[in-house]
C-alpha cells in the first residue's frame, strides 16, 4: 500500500505520508464528538433529519476513500470520492449552522484539511493520469 502511494508523482506541496495518521487521529476525534451530536439530536427529535442526511452522507464517503485510494489504487474516483466529501461537509456546515454554530466551528479544521487534502488528490490524479 504505501509502496504505491511513495511511487506515485505528488505536487511539491503534498506533506509526508507520516502527517496523515495524526491529523486524520484529531480529526476523527472532532468528528465522532460533533457527528455523534448530531446524530444524537436527530434521533432524539431536536433535529430534522434532513440536517442530519450530510453528516451521514460525508461519514460514508470519508470511510469509502481510503479503499478506493489504496485497495483499488483509482486515482480518478478517490478525486470523485474526496469531492463528494468536501461538498458533503460544506452542505454539512450550512445545514447545521442555525441549529448549532458550535458543531460548525469545530468542524472548521476538517474542513480546512479536506479541501488541502483535495487539492492534494486532485494533483496526484492529474499527475499520474
Amino acid at each position: 500500500m504505501n509502496d504505491w502511494y511513495a511511487s506515485l508523482i505528488k505536487p511539491a506541496w503534498a506533506p509526508p505520508s507520516w502527517v496523515f495518521g495524526p491529523v486524520w487521529t484529531v480529526l476523527y476525534a472532532v468528528i465522532i464528538v460533533t457527528f455523534g451530536w448530531v446524530f444524537l439530536q436527530t434521533v432524539r427529535g431536536q433535529l430534522p433529519v434532513l440536517v442530519a442526511l450530510p453528516f451521514f452522507l460525508n461519514i460514508i464517503f470519508n470511510l469509502l476513500f481510503t479503499p478506493i485510494q489504496f485497495g483499488l489504487r483509482n486515482n480518478l474516483l478517490a478525486s470523485i470520492d474526496i469531492l463528494l466529501v468536501l461538498g458533503t461537509l460544506i452542505w454539512a456546515l450550512v445545514a447545521i449552522w442555525p441549529h448549532a454554530r458550535l458543531i460548525a466551528y469545530a468542524n472548521i479544521p476538517y474542513l480546512l484539511w479536506v479541501a488541502f487534502a483535495t487539492t492534494v488528490q486532485l494533483a496526484i490524479t492529474i499527475k499520474n493520469w
